[in-house]
């Protein structure tokens, strides 16, 4: 009798035998060496990560300076969520000529979330990626963003992170307080996504979100966004909400497609809708001191280096939300695009025209004007384009 063998059995069994070259690579050579191996596919190859290990041991030998850069995820996971980790690093060596060693610390290895943005402030590791979300404790004139429907599509956002209106305000602000902002990575726009069981139907207007308990992050920009949907803002930490998903402690939450399938939740969700209200973005980090005793050459390479990175974000968006949807339809989710009509109803009900946000705008942006200033620049056209949902 014929055995054939399921196709999970198989990428368990594929995911298996990579982490055992890993280990096997990082134990030999060094976790830098196997990380760099992983990112290239040539863990399998003892000729190529000879030549990688190689070529990690003589780039931290001659670099005058190490940079320990943090991040949340695996190396890989560009594939489906455009994180650009190796790119960054590659692109720092080479920009900065060699002063500049970049080791990775990637997967939560030195934090996640909050505390990520805490160690680049306390200098404890040199720069980290994190959520803007997460980012706003520390620099609340990030929070911005989440405002709804002024610079939620990619290209408004894109234009918007690059303009003088928004470095002027909020990038001063950010450095004040120990930040050096390197780059946004584009992720897409927020969603709305429903759990399994909840409805047979996409949530295509606000009315809809009535009585919903929806998953909210710890800003209390996005909360009150939900309050004017009509829906229950309900705050709970991102490493828990997988669970409260699934147990019905909320019916509902708002990552863009890379992040929903990047932190498993291909499994438990039905319907995702493409409102496209607010950016759902990462950004990398450095502390401003560090980078400010560095030589000036050096600075300029770093910032060269985030600059070519952003752009190489922008290429992969498409790509990693292909992978990430065809992965979720696969599983059984479905999608949904609102008409404009539709959109409407959101923005009308939610958006930034709206008095409730009057005070928000005035003390983030420091006043109406300059909120404005930043409305208008998200909406001219930046040299650099992404191509939206």
């Amino acid at each position: 009798m014929k055995i054939t063998r399921k196709p999970d059995s198989d990428l368990a069994e594929r995911k298996l035998t990579e982490r055992r070259r890993f280990l096997t690579a990082s134990s030999k050579l060094g976790f830098t060496v196997a990380i760099a191996a992983a990112g290239a596919g040539t863990l399998a190859s003892k000729q190529a990560l000879a030549q990688t290990a190689a070529e990690e041991q003589q780039r931290q030998k001659t670099a005058k300076e190490t940079m320990t850069i943090a991040t949340e995820y695996r190396i890989g996971a560009t594939r489906w969520y455009p994180l650009m980790q190796l790119n960054l690093k590659e692109n720092i060596q080479n920009a900065t000529n060699g002063h500049i060693y970049v080791r990775l610390a990637p997967a939560g290895q030195l934090g996640m979330g909050a505390a990520l943005a805490q160690g680049v402030q306390a200098n404890t590791f040199q720069a980290a990626q994190h959520s803007i979300s997460n980012f706003s404790p520390f620099a609340p004139e990030v929070d911005l963003i989440n405002i709804p429907y002024w610079c939620g599509l990619n290209q408004e956002f894109a234009n918007l992170v690059v303009s003088d209106a928004w470095k002027s305000i909020v990038h001063r602000k950010a450095e004040e307080r120990g930040f050096k902002v390197l780059l946004y990575l584009v992720l897409d726009p927020r969603t709305v996504a429903a759990r399994k069981g909840l409805a047979n139907v996409p949530l295509k207007t606000p009315s809809d979100l009535k009585g919903i308990k929806f998953r909210v992050p710890a800003s209390a920009i996005l909360q009150q966004f939900y309050r004017l949907a009509g829906a229950n803002p309900t705050p709970v930490a991102w490493g828990e909400t997988p669970s409260a998903i699934q147990q019905g402690v909320a019916d509902a939450l708002d990552p863009a497609v890379v992040a929903l399938y990047s932190n498993g939740f291909k499994d438990i969700l039905s319907w995702i809708t493409f409102n496209k209200p607010v950016p759902d973005s990462q950004v990398y980090s450095c502390n401003a001191a560090w980078f400010r005793k560095l030589p000036a050459k050096v600075q300029e390479g770093i910032e060269f280096a985030s600059d070519i990175t952003f752009q190489q974000n922008l290429a992969q968006v498409p790509a990693s939300r292909a992978y990430a949807m065809a992965e979720m339809a696969a599983a059984g989710v479905k999608f949904y695009v609102p008409t404009a009509g539709e959109i409407k109803q959101w923005a009308d009900a939610c958006g930034y025209q709206r008095p409730e946000w009057d005070e928000t705008k005035k003390k983030l942006a420091g006043s109406l004007d300059n909120f404005e200033r930043m409305r208008v620049a998200a909406r001219a056209r930046s040299r650099y384009f992404v191509h939206d949902v």
